[in-house]
C-alpha cells in the first residue's frame, strides 16, 4: 500500500541543507515505503553498480545537493577500496529505508573478502533524498565506504606473519634454535685486485670440509662488487662459526675482506637430520605461484621433510590489518595510523619429534668421511622412537634412509635364520654344509671371495654369512615362510610415522632359484634402512613395535602385529647375531665400549654384476638398534662396519 504525505514547498538549492537538517531534526520517522517511486529501489541500484562497477542506473548528488557524474562516483569508491578495490564487497540492504519527509536513510551490510578468506563485515548507511521530479538520489560521501574515510584516503592491507613454531627434540628443546653466524663480504673500495680475490676465497672455501659449507659460486661477484657502493657490504657467504673458524686464517686478511657476526635459527649442525627435517627458507617463486593466497613474498616457508610436510601447522596463520593511507608529499601514500580492521597472526604449533640430538650427532658424524651416499637409522628398542636419521652425500633433501628402496643382502638372513628356527628347520649346532658354490635350477650361488667351510655348525654359517648353506635350506621355508618372517619383524606393514618411509617388500613364491636367492636378501626382496632398523629392534626386544618419529601430533594409526616372536627362536637368533661380532664378519665391533655389540653384515648385489654392490650393517647395542647402508660400497667389512664402529664410538652408553 502506498502512503501519500502532504508535500512542503520545495526549498531551492542555496536552501537544501538547511532544509535537510530541520527536516531531520523535527520530522517523525516513519517506515520506508514499498511503491515504485520509495527508495528501496535506488538503494539497490545502488549497491547492485557499486559491486558491478558502474552507477549509470542510480541518481547522485553530493553532500550540497550538488548533482554528481556516475563515473565520477565510481572512480572515487574505487580509489577508496585501494589495494581492497579488486574484489568488491558482497552489499545486502537491511530492511526498507526509513523515510523522513524529503530524505530516507538505508542501511547496508558491508562484506569484504579478504586475503586467507577472511570476512570482514561491518554495517553502512547510506542516505537518500527526493528532489523536485519526485526521484531519490543517493548522497555521496566517502562514509558510504567506511564512516572513517574521508576523500583522499585509500584503504591498504598490511600483512602481519607469526612467530614460525619450531622442530623440538624428544626432550622438547628445539631442534633449530639462534646460533652464532658469520657474514662474510667484501668491501669494494678496499679490493686490491678482484680477480686474485676470487681465487683465493675460491681455494680457501673448497678447503673446507662440504658439511661444514654450502657451495659458494663466485662467479658473479666481480660484477657485484663492481656495481656497488664503494663503502658497501657485498655478502658473500655466511658460514656457522665453526666453519668460519676452519677458514678464518685464510681469508681474514685478503684484501677487501669483511666480517660480520649474526644469530640465525639453525639446526645443532648443517648436516643434523637435514633431509628428514627439511629446510625453512624464504618463498621462492614456485610457492607464490601455485599457493598466491597462502604465501607472500618474504614468508617463510618450509621445503621438504618435516618443514615441508608439516608447513601449515609450523607457520600458523598471518594476521592482516586493513588501514588507511593518504598521499603524502612526494605523491606516495603514506599510512595514516588509523586501522579499520585487525586480525591477529596466530603463532604456528611446534611439532615433538622423538630425534635425539646426541645419537643423531654420532649418526651424522660416522657418515661425514663416507665419499659414498649411506644412510644410518637409529631406534631405541624400548619403545620405538626413531632416535637418528643420517644421510651421507647426495642431492639435498633425499632421505634415503627412510626412503631407498635396495635389496638388504646377507643382512635378510636375520630374517630367514628366524623362519627357519620357527618351523624347526635348523638348530644352533646343527651341522649345514657350506660348499664353495651350490646350484638350483642351474643358477650357480656362491660366496664371497668363494670361501667354502664345509658341514659346520649352522651359527657358524651364520657368524661367517655363508650364502650356500642359506641357499640349500630355501626349501624348508616353502613359499611364503620368509615374507612371514619378514612381517613378524614389521616388515611390509604400513607404518604412520608421520612422514613418507618404505617398510620394505618380501620376496614370496617364485622359482626355487628366487627363493635360493631371497633367502639371502637379493632376489626382487627390497628394504630402507629404516625398515631394517625396526627389523633389528623387533629381534633384539622380542616383538615389534612400530617406530615412532613423531610424538606431538602423535601417529593415529600405529601398525600392529600378532604378539612376540617365539622365544626359542629369538634366542637363539640373538646368539647368532653376537657371535658375527665376537667371531665372524662383524669383529672389528668387538671392543667397541659401551657394552656387548650385536649384528649382521650384508653384501648386495644391485645388478647383474657380481662386483656391484652395496653394503649393509644391522645390529644393537644396549637400548640402541641401528642399520648402516651405503650404496655401491663394496664389502660391508670394508665401508658399513666402519660407519658402524664410528656410529658407537661416538654414541653415549644407554
Amino acid at each position: 500500500m502506498l502512503l501519500s504525505y502532504p508535500r512542503p514547498h520545495r526549498p531551492n538549492h542555496r536552501r537544501w541543507v538547511a532544509a535537510l537538517t530541520a527536516s531531520v531534526l523535527t520530522a517523525g520517522v516513519l517506515a520506508g515505503c514499498s511503491g515504485d517511486d520509495g527508495p528501496q529501489r535506488d538503494v539497490d541500484a545502488f549497491l547492485a553498480g557499486w559491486r558491478g562497477g558502474d552507477l549509470q542506473a542510480v541518481g547522485l548528488v553530493d553532500t550540497t545537493g550538488g548533482k554528481l557524474p556516475s563515473a565520477d562516483v565510481m572512480r572515487e569508491i574505487k580509489e577508496l577500496s585501494g589495494e581492497l578495490a579488486a574484489t568488491p564487497p558482497t552489499l545486502t540492504r537491511r530492511g526498507e529505508p526509513k523515510v523522513t519527509a524529503d530524505t530516507a536513510t538505508a542501511t547496508v551490510h558491508v562484506e569484504w573478502t579478504l586475503p586467507g578468506d577472511t570476512r570482514w563485515a561491518y554495517d553502512r548507511e547510506v542516505r537518500l533524498t527526493q528532489g523536485d521530479d519526485d526521484q531519490w538520489q543517493v548522497i555521496w560521501e566517502p562514509r558510504v565506504v567506511h564512516e572513517q574515510l574521508t576523500k583522499g584516503d585509500r584503504m591498504a592491507l598490511r600483512r602481519d606473519t607469526g612467530p614460525r613454531a619450531g622442530l623440538l627434540d624428544a626432550a622438547g628443546k628445539p631442534i633449530v634454535a639462534p646460533r652464532p653466524v658469520i657474514r662474510v663480504g667484501v668491501q669494494p673500495s678496499e679490493v686490491t685486485d678482484i680477480r686474485k680475490l676470487v681465487k683465493d676465497l675460491d681455494a680457501a672455501f673448497k678447503a673446507i670440509r662440504p658439511a661444514l659449507v654450502p657451495a659458494v659460486d663466485l662467479t658473479d661477484l666481480p660484477q657485484r662488487v663492481s656495481k656497488a657502493e664503494p663503502g658497501a657490504f657485498v655478502e658473500v657467504v655466511t658460514l656457522r662459526e665453526d666453519a668460519y673458524r676452519q677458514i678464518k686464517p685464510r681469508i681474514y686478511d685478503l684484501p677487501g675482506t669483511k666480517f660480520q657476526a649474526d644469530k640465525l635459527d639453525l639446526a645443532p649442525t648443517r648436516e643434523f637430520a637435514r633431509a628428514l627435517l627439511g629446510s625453512v627458507d624464504p618463498a621462492q617463486a614456485d610457492d607464490l605461484a601455485a599457493h598466491p593466497d597462502r604465501y607472500a613474498a618474504g614468508d617463510l616457508v618450509g621445503h621438504g621433510g618435516l618443514q615441508g610436510r608439516y608447513d601449515e601447522r609450523l607457520r600458523g596463520a598471518p594476521g592482516l590489518t586493513v588501514l588507511v593511507e593518504r598521499p603524502a608529499e612526494d605523491g606516495k601514500l603514506a599510512p595514516t595510523g588509523t586501522e579499520l580492521f585487525r586480525r591477529e597472526p596466530q603463532p604456528g604449533q611446534p611439532l615433538k619429534t622423538t630425534l635425539d640430538v646426541a645419537a643423531q650427532n654420532a649418526a651424522d658424524g660416522a657418515l661425514r668421511a663416507e665419499p659414498r651416499r649411506s644412510a644410518l637409522v637409529a631406534v631405541r628398542i624400548s619403545d620405538g622412537a626413531v632416535l637418528a636419521a643420517a644421510n651421507g652425500p647426495g642431492p639435498a633433501g633425499e632421505n634415503l634412509a627412510f626412503n631407498a628402496q635396495v635389496p638388504p643382502g646377507s643382512t635378510f638372513k636375520m630374517v630367514s635364520t628366524l623362519g627357519l628356527l620357527d618351523r624347526g628347520a635348523v638348530t644352533l649346532d646343527g651341522p649345514v654344509a657350506c660348499p664353495k658354490t651350490f646350484t638350483v635350477d642351474g643358477r650357480s650361488f656362491k660366496n664371497s671371495d668363494n670361501f667354502e667351510l664345509g658341514s659346520v655348525p649352522f651359527r657358524t654359517d651364520f657368524a661367517k654369512s655363508c650364502n650356500t648353506a642359506f641357499a640349500a635350506l630355501a626349501p624348508k621355508l616353502g613359499g611364503d615362510g620368509l615374507a612371514a618372517a619378514g612381517r613378524a619383524l614389521g616388515l611390509e606393514g604400513q607404518w604412520d610415522l608421520g612422514t613418507d618411509a618404505f617398510t620394505g617388500k618380501v620376496s614370496t613364491g617364485g622359482s626355487p632359484a628366487e627363493q635360493a636367492a631371497a633367502s639371502f636378501g637379493q632376489g626382487t626382496t627390497l628394504v630402507s634402512p629404516l625398515a631394517m632398523a625396526g627389523a633389528t629392534a623387533t629381534v633384539a626386544r622380542g616383538a615389534f613395535i612400530q617406530p615412532k618419529l613423531l610424538i606431538d601430533p602423535a601417529p593415529a594409526k600405529p601398525a600392529t602385529t600378532d604378539g612376540p616372536l617365539k622365544p626359542q627362536s629369538v634366542e637363539a637368533l640373538r646368539t647368532m647375531m653376537r657371535e658375527v661380532v665376537t667371531a665372524g664378519t662383524g669383529s672389528a665391533l668387538r671392543d667397541v665400549p659401551g657394552g656387548e655389540v650385536y649384528g649382521k653384515t650384508g653384501t648386495a648385489e644391485y645388478d647383474n654384476n657380481p662386483a656391484h654392490t652395496h653394503a649393509w650393517f644391522v645390529g644393537w647395542r644396549g637400548d640402541v638398534a641401528f642399520a648402516v647402508f651405503v650404496e655401491k660400497g663394496g664389502a660391508s667389512t670394508a665401508s658399513a662396519v666402519p660407519i658402524a664402529e664410528r656410529f658407537l664410538r661416538a654414541l653415549p652408553a644407554r
